[in-house]
């Protein structure tokens, strides 16, 4: 049997002691990935794709206590877009957008939510989506509104100029003036 040298010895020893507190702070190092984003997108609007100018928010991310991955949107919208929704409260419903059509939006800014916040948003999405009768209002509570209010649980300072109550792309803008420790791209 060779005999080792003290030096190997000390090297292989160091090794082992490497790997070993690798391992243990690995296992009890937070899981950076586990992390669910809120990203605040607005569309310009097109008179020949028959879309009005919108906001929305996606999140997208992992939950930290489940695993479980997190890709949905939600955006405030009146039911049917008619003559109806100038006179005053209309019907409504919270839209899912399509993956290609998100591609196509402006993305303001993006921050990131816990758990709890991101349980405390579904369910005022939940909220806005279950109010029972005409819920939507384009100048009290349409997509800003609801955005806003995303925002607001997200920890942001939001508020609702007149001037922009229709003008979901400026709007983004200001909000992200409000808030300048987020980053964000203006459009």
């Amino acid at each position: 049997m060779p005999s080792r040298s003290p030096r190997a010895h000390a090297d292989r020893l160091r090794a082992w002691a490497s790997l070993v507190l690798l391992v243990v702070l690995l296992a009890f190092a937070p899981a950076a990935q586990a992390r669910v984003e809120v990203h605040f997108h607005s569309f310009n609007g097109s008179m020949f794709g028959g879309r009005f100018p919108h906001a929305f928010v996606v999140f997208e991310g992992t939950l930290e206590e489940t695993g479980e991955r997190v890709f949905e949107n939600y955006g405030f919208s009146a039911r049917r877009i008619s003559p109806a929704v100038l006179r005053g409260p209309v019907e409504h419903i919270v839209m899912v957008e399509e993956d290609r059509y998100i591609e196509t939006t402006n993305r303001h800014f993006t921050v990131s939510v816990s758990d709890a916040t991101y349980r405390r948003m579904k369910a005022e999405m939940i909220a806005w989506r279950d109010a029972p009768g005409r819920y939507y209002d384009l100048d009290s509570r349409n997509c800003i509104h609801f955005v806003g209010r995303m925002a607001q649980l997200a920890g942001l300072s939001v508020d609702y100029p007149q001037k922009l109550l229709r003008k979901p792309r400026a709007w983004l803008n200001h909000v992200a003036t409000l808030n300048p420790v987020v980053p964000s791209r203006r459009f």
